[in-house]
């Protein structure tokens, strides 16, 4: 005999732990299940309400939600490699080529899955973004969100960037030396910038040493890449995101007017 689905239903949403994740106790109404979806950030990954025309997927192509489920695969893989990466000079290169030769059991699956949706993040987030600016939804009333949106682009770009230097390997090393570099004629804030002179800024006190650590790509650099590229980034991202899915709730689907 098949189980009441209604029965276990009440079963979930009456435990102190549903209660205490979702706090709405409103009476059942149509109304008043939108005003639950909307005010709770975990189920702010779909609309409430949707126009007609945004139902056809050809209009958004999903490139949004594609993004986010490749974010969440890079951090799945991501902390899987972590058990067998050590941000160490002397070690991060024997590790990666430990990974590449199968020395760990799928490893060369696992680093080569990271690296390839890394790109795919990147090709994703600039189609979203081409598609949101080509059909003019960043327009009023979504301003605000199209600039959190721009921030998330530039914060994919740095999670690419700084996962470069972690193999420690000649392509990272120089990709890293003129990306520093590029940073260090930064006006106003590198040393070799216009400007930068009106405030002091030398070789070891500009933007490209707070990067690097120091003057030169050494085994502060590496670690700094790592932990931004682990933590810092990513922790930015996925507050961001959140942020991002709110306030397409707030401001109505890409379109709808």
């Amino acid at each position: 005999m098949l189980p009441n689905l209604k029965e276990i239903g009440d079963k979930i949403t009456q435990n102190d732990v549903w209660k205490s994740i979702f706090r709405h106790r409103y009476e059942d109404t149509s109304r008043n299940r939108m005003l639950q979806v909307l005010s709770n950030v975990w189920l702010h990954i779909h609309p409430t309400t949707v126009t007609k025309g945004n139902i056809n997927i050809s209009f958004t192509w999903c490139l949004g939600g594609l993004t986010f489920f490749v974010f969440l695969f890079e951090t799945l893989t991501g902390v899987l490699l972590m058990f067998y990466y050590t941000p160490d000079v002397n070690r991060a290169y024997a590790d990666m080529l430990d990974l590449s030769n199968n020395a760990i059991p799928l490893g060369r699956l696992l680093r080569n899955t990271h690296r390839w949706a890394g790109h795919a993040m990147v090709i994703t987030v600039c189609f979203h973004m081409l598609r949101v600016f080509l059909t003019g939804s960043y327009k009023a009333p979504r301003q605000f969100n199209w600039v959190v949106g721009v921030i998330l682009l530039v914060l994919t770009l740095l999670l690419s960037f700084t996962g470069y230097l972690l193999p420690w390997d000649q392509l990272g090393y120089w990709a890293i030396t003129v990306g520093t570099n590029m940073a260090g004629a930064t006006p106003f804030a590198g040393y070799q910038g216009p400007f930068a002179e009106l405030f002091g800024f030398t070789i070891d006190n500009d933007i490209r040493f707070g990067l690097l650590g120091g003057t030169s790509i050494q085994a502060p650099a590496l670690l700094r890449a790592y932990v931004w590229h682990c933590i810092g980034l990513p922790a930015m991202a996925g507050g961001l995101m959140m942020l991002h899915f709110w306030r397409i709730r707030k401001d109505g689907f890409s379109g709808q007017l």
